[in-house]
């Protein structure tokens, strides 16, 4: 078997705001900036408010969770010419409380009423996703399970969701169909249509192992006991089980410990916080999670305005 996959050899993607979280803002910021400006800007602030006016503004958090998003906030403050009044309090990764200021914000008001519900927008959505997967992570703490995302993002928000993922503690799984090979089951299944009488699983993961680029991670998704026992002796880097019980789990688990212990098991399918404290108890290595980017509930963050005093902007 192929060893040079071991668990712990398969390292985390790197936590900070790279070279694919800035190339994934560069795209999506014309589209929207274009979308809540077009080609005139705001008519109402140009209409209401002069030039030259100028006010302090503080980011503040409104609920309790996860900082993410304030590496695209600079960037946009960046964009608007806003640097020299902008100081932020807290960084992505930061946990914070209803009531924190995080940031303030000074310059002209025209453009920080442009700039607010496009920060807030990013901040919002994607503070949401960080918290949402720290409490998956605090759920599965004191076991070896690492939490992972999925490839169920936003459209054009691939880098930035799984930017917020890590910041909320947890690890990225492959990126797109281009840096992992991943066998399943409508793969297996075209093989057994396409090749009466073949062994699916054998034929999926000889043929992955030959055609992948050196380093690439080999998972192969299996959903029974019986495929899991097939497919261990063939040694693939990972074995997904899908919609397996914590009992189907354990008996993995125990399969694997027994004659394979290079290869990792992760759990995926229909993962809640209700039930992803079980599923690690099992003994799995990884559990990958949709829910963390397709339904994590945005995090409150509000832009208050101090100057003229006692007069809030809501956007």
């Amino acid at each position: 078997m192929n060893e040079s996959h071991a668990p712990s050899s398969i390292p985390p993607r790197p936590r900070g705001f790279g070279l694919a979280e800035d190339a994934c803002l560069r795209a999506l910021l014309p589209l929207v900036l274009d979308e809540d400006l077009g080609t005139v800007g705001d008519l109402t602030s140009t209409a209401l408010i002069p030039a030259s006016a100028r006010c302090e503004g503080w980011l503040v958090a409104r609920g309790e969770g996860v900082l993410a998003g304030m590496a695209v906030v600079e960037r946009l403050i960046a964009r608007f010419q806003l640097e020299p009044g902008w100081r932020p309090l807290f960084h992505d990764g930061d946990r914070v409380r209803a009531g924190d200021r995080l940031a303030r914000i000074e310059g002209p008001v025209r453009s920080l009423l442009a700039l607010e519900r496009i920060a807030l927008n990013f901040l919002q959505w994607l503070s949401g996703v960080a918290t949402l997967t720290a409490r998956y992570v605090a759920a599965v703490a004191g076991t070896s399970a690492r939490v992972l995302d999925t490839r169920k993002t936003t459209p054009g928000w691939r880098a930035l969701e799984k930017y917020a993922v890590r910041m909320g503690g947890g690890d990225n799984h492959r990126m797109g169909l281009f840096d992992a090979i991943l066998i399943k089951d409508n793969h297996l299944d075209w093989l057994a249509a396409s090749q009466p009488g073949a062994d699916p699983i054998a034929i999926a993961v000889r043929a992955g192992r030959s055609s992948a680029p050196a380093g690439s991670l080999l998972t192969l998704e299996v959903d029974s006991l019986d495929q899991f026992a097939h497919a261990l002796p063939l040694g693939p880097d990972v074995i997904l089980i899908d919609n397996f019980s914590p009992d189907q789990a354990r008996q993995a688990v125990a399969l694997r410990d027994q004659s394979a212990r290079g290869i990792l098991i992760e759990a995926s399918g229909g993962v809640t916080l209700e039930t992803v404290a079980a599923i690690a108890a099992a003994g799995v290595d990884r559990i990958s999670v949709g829910a963390l980017t397709h339904s994590a509930p945005a995090l409150d963050v509000a832009l208050d305005f101090t100057t003229p005093p006692n007069i809030p902007f809501s956007g």
